[in-house]
Order: structure tokens, then sequence, then C-alpha cells
């Protein structure tokens, strides 16, 4: 067996003992420091980008979380900023509601015053013309009174004496007849049969002519009209008084 493998080993040898082709070969140079080297420098490049991306993202981050913190916070402030709002808009709408119901309510006691005033007025102007009339009324019954009173002194002045010899000789006597202008003259001794039978009559004074009311007993109006003529114009009492004595003292007898 040794015989068999003893050619392989020696051509084994020799082939050893020649040169290789790869000796042959001119020696390449592929430069593995510098591109080490390159590399390095790229990885440290690298990493910077890297560390320098992480911080801007990681300040970018934080400026995110700043931003949303200022946003939720503005967020927050704008939702308080509305409700105050919104609290001021229904106090402002209650306090419009008050004041239209104010205004309602003074417009009411405006025309609730108008109203009044105007009653107070047509009052006033029904109680001013009432007084006006009462005044003039006043007026009339004052001058009146003046002119019956002048009229009475007057007659008075002339007729006193007069006067007191007609009561005493024609049993005449004067009494009030209920109202300021008007006189009863009361005669008795008319009648023969009984001398304290009364006739009498009542004197009107209200107008300047005289006027004989009533009468009792009843005369003839013609007679009583006559005897007033003759009074009013002579405007002596005397005329009167002895005149109806006559007419009572006829009447009697007829």
């Amino acid at each position: 067996m040794a015989s068999v493998f003893e050619p392989r080993n020696s051509q084994g040898r020799q082939m050893m003992a020649a040169p290789s082709v790869a000796d042959s070969l001119p020696s390449i140079n592929f430069g593995f420091d510098e591109l080490r080297d390159r590399m390095a420098r790229f990885t440290a490049r690298f990493d910077d980008f890297i560390e320098r991306g992480r911080k801007r993202v990681l300040e970018e981050r934080n400026q995110f979380a700043v931003t949303v913190a200022e946003l939720q916070e503005d967020t927050r402030m704008k939702k308080k900023d509305i409700d105050i709002l919104h609290m001021k808009r229904n106090t402002h709408q209650n306090t419009v509601a008050k004041e239209v119901a104010e205004e309602r309510e003074m417009q009411e006691a405006i025309a609730s015053l108008t109203a009044q005033r105007d009653q107070q007025l047509a009052l006033r102007n029904a109680l001013q013309k009432q007084i006006a009339e009462t005044q003039r009324e006043i007026d009339a019954r004052l001058a009146a009174q003046r002119a019956h009173q002048a009229q009475q002194e007057a007659q008075a002045r002339f007729n006193v004496p007069e006067l007191d010899f007609w009561i005493t000789n024609l049993c005449l006597k004067i009494e009030g007849a209920g109202k300021d202008d008007r006189l009863k003259f009361v005669f008795t001794h008319i009648d023969e049969k009984d001398w304290e039978r009364e006739a009498w009559f009542e004197l009107s004074t209200a107008s300047r002519d005289y006027e004989i009311k009533h009468c009792r007993p009843r005369l003839d109006r013609e007679k009583v009209d006559k005897v007033l003529e003759r009074t009013n114009e002579t405007r002596e009492l005397a005329i009167l008084l002895k005149g109806m004595r006559e007419l009572f003292v006829e009447a009697l007898h007829n």
C-alpha cells in the first residue's frame, strides 16, 4: 500500500516545491486602514447626527408639550371666559327683562297718572265754571241786596216817621215772611165784629217795583195791581198800606 500512494506524495512534494500562481500576482493594497478611518469618521458623524436629531426631537417634543400645555391653559381660560360671558349674558338678559318690566310698570303708572290728571283737570275746569257761576250769582245777589238795602234805606229815610204814624193809627205790625226780600204786613181792627181778626199781605222787594205775593183774605187782583201801580209810581209806602187796608175792609164788609 505504501508503494501505491508514494507516487502521489512525490507529486505533491513536487507541486509544493513549485511556485504558486498567487505568489506570482502583483500585491494589491485595498486601503483598509483608510476605509476604517473613513467608516469611523462616518460613524462619528452619524452618531452626532443621530444625537443632534434626538436632541431636536426631544426639544421639539418638549416644545410641543409646552405648546399643548399652553393651548390647554388657553382653552381653559377661553372656557372660563366663555362661562363668564354666559353668566354676564344671563345677567344682562335678566337685567333687560327687569328693565322692560319696570318700563312697562312705569308706562302703566304714567298712563294712570295721566288719566288722573285729565280727570283732575276736567274736575278743576268744572269747579272753576261752577265757582264762576256761583260768584256771578253771589255778585248778582249782593248787588240786589245792596240795591234793596239802598232802597230800604232811602224809603226808611223818608217814611220812618210816616211809617210809625201808620203803624200806630192803622193798627199795623210788620213781620218777616221767611225770606230776605219779603215783608209781611199784618192789619188788625178791620172787622167791627172781631177787632183781633187779622188781614195780611206779603210784599216782595226783590226787584225795583214792589210785588204782592200773598194776602189773606183774598182780594181782587185788579184792585191790588192798581194799588201797586200807584205805589210804584210814587214810591210812597203809605199809599200801599192805606190802599191795602181799604181793600181788606171792603172785602170783609162784602
